[in-house]
């Protein structure tokens, strides 16, 4: 399966992305409002400058008197693992695994087009195991 295959069945590639300049309240208050653990960070929302995620603030917040007022590109990551479309989910999986992220933008030719989560690529790998079990179970039941 491929990343497309997740993306597709997440329905909506909306990413929500967020300036390196905005501060952490306004992080918190995008990350509350989607629903969201982690956000892109974009100047123009297609390039990847960064990636900011909720346990950035959590380190944050650890001793840091005045945090929301903070800017994202204080706290952002900087070093984004991505992935394409064609890439398979085994692979992602993998990295996901060994970089301990929980979430990857998809990007195509330096723009972005989706993001995957940890959660997107267990509902998908729990899909895969449903469809496996049935069909077993349909042909043992001959």
């Amino acid at each position: 399966m491929k990343i497309n295959d997740v993306l597709r069945g997440k329905g909506s590639n909306q990413v929500v992305t967020i300036s390196p300049e905005a501060t952490v309240t306004e992080l918190l208050a995008l990350l509350a409002e989607h629903n969201v653990g982690a956000l892109v960070v974009s100047t123009d929302g297609s390039a990847v400058t960064g990636i900011v995620s909720e346990r950035d603030v959590v380190r944050l917040l650890h001793g840091t008197p005045d945090a929301g007022d903070v800017r994202v590109s204080a706290i952002m990551t900087e070093q984004v693992h991505t992935c394409g479309p064609d890439d398979l989910v085994d692979h992602l999986m993998r990295l996901m695994t060994d970089r301990r992220i929980r979430h990857v933008p998809v990007v195509v030719d330096g723009a972005l087009t989706g993001i995957v989560s940890i959660g997107d690529v267990v509902k998908t790998r729990i899909g895969e195991l449903e469809f496996e079990r049935e069909q077993l179970s349909n042909y043992i039941s001959g």
